[in-house]
């Protein structure tokens, strides 16, 4: 059997064009960058290409570009490296942020500092008011996701940062689900540093970035022999960076095509999900036109999850990064949503290779399989 992958928001598989980018440095072109002879000019090149590519998609200089090796990487290297420089304050981060903002939030409490987390409205859209009342208080970090990786929601991250700046707060967004989805601009943002990731548009795990406003000083997580501009050191990771900018340059080239086929997908899949009886989560809000997420009274998450993929639909029961956990999704606890329907929340996440036909297949099988579960449990009662 077939399967048809809805998970897109997880991972993406690797494009082939960005496959053929990385394919001559996994291979015959394997020097080091930091080494001075030509296979070390020509992995340095390729890096610098990379660096290029990747700066056009964010809106920025190559030199605002530091490669990581993912966007978890990417957000510890802003919040624990900013905390390094700032005299210990208030951290405020969004209540829907992914874990490894939250995580290292939390862990500056350690060292003196206040986690105060910006409520969000019913719809999942982050409350300025609250943004407000929080900055009254003397702040040093604020970090708010642009693009939420449950609810695909699309945070007003300018105007947090507008506020930020007026209280001398440092403004971070991880944008990694809004690459490549939605057209991103680092300026217009208004923040001082931006997080990124390969393997959510087509190109390799194990790379990502932090963008950085030039007049930024961070301390490096990783000492080392100053790679990356002093802030990462380590041997950096050719073919992973190649392939970043690779799918970056894609990334540019068909989102005004991608971004209207999706939403027209996701659309389809919404009224057929409505017709079936399901809560839509912020659906009233902007969203990444990709992302659908959903619940069924009474039907519990993970068992639909488990369902459809034996049915061949891959598709996932919250956020990846969380999915071994049982507790109902913290992003919809923050707006607002009752814990029986969040335990039955289920993420459907669209991508290029996708299609209508798919998406009316997935109908059926959902509604059929709803079916089998609710007689399931009228059985057990």
């Amino acid at each position: 059997m077939t399967h048809v992958y809805f998970d897109h928001n997880a991972t993406t598989p690797l494009d082939d064009k960005v496959f053929e980018a990385m394919l001559p440095y996994l291979r015959g072109q394997y020097g080091n960058a930091s080494s001075r002879h030509e296979f070390g000019t020509l992995a340095r090149r390729a890096v610098n290409q990379a660096r290029e590519q990747v700066a056009a998609l964010a809106g920025v200089q190559p030199v605002q570009v530091i490669f990581t090796s993912g966007g978890s990487e990417a957000n510890n290297l802003f919040i624990k490296g900013a905390a390094s420089y700032l005299q210990p304050a208030q951290i405020a981060v969004s209540a829907i942020e992914h874990p490894c903002v939250a995580k290292p939030a939390q862990e500056l409490t350690r060292a003196g500092w206040k986690l105060r987390k910006l409520a969000v409205t019913r719809d999942g859209r982050i409350d300025l008011a609250d943004v407000d009342a929080a900055l009254a208080e003397p702040t040093g970090m604020v970090s708010v996701m642009l693009a939420n990786n449950e609810t695909g929601v699309i945070q007003d991250v300018a105007a947090v940062a507008e506020r930020a700046r007026r209280t001398k707060a440092w403004m971070h967004t991880d944008a990694v689900q809004a690459l490549g989805k939605i057209a991103i601009d680092f300026s217009a943002l208004g923040v001082h540093a931006m997080t990124l990731s390969a393997h959510k548009i087509y190109g390799p795990k194990g790379a990502g970035a932090l963008v950085v406003d030039k007049r930024l000083e961070l301390r490096p997580l990783i000492s080392g022999g100053g790679h990356e501009q002093g802030l990462r050191s380590g041997t950096e990771n050719v073919p992973a960076i190649v392939g970043f900018g690779a799918a970056c340059e894609l990334a540019a080239g068909r989102m005004q095509m991608l971004a209207p086929q999706l939403e027209a997908m996701r659309s389809r899949l919404e009224q057929g999900l409505s017709d079936l009886g399901a809560v839509i989560f912020g659906a009233r809000a902007p969203r990444i036109p990709n992302t659908a997420y959903f619940a069924f009274k009474g039907i519990d998450g993970e068992t639909l999850v488990i369902e459809l993929d034996k049915a061949g639909f891959a598709v996932a029961a919250g956020a990846a990064c969380s999915s071994t956990s049982t507790e109902p999704s913290a992003t919809l606890l923050a707006m607002g949503v009752a814990p029986e329907i969040a335990r039955g929340a289920v993420r459907f996440s669209l991508g290029v290779a996708n299609t209508h036909e798919q998406v009316e297949q997935f109908l059926d099988v959902l509604a059929a399989t709803l079916t089998q579960l609710r007689r399931l449990t009228a059985i057990a009662v």
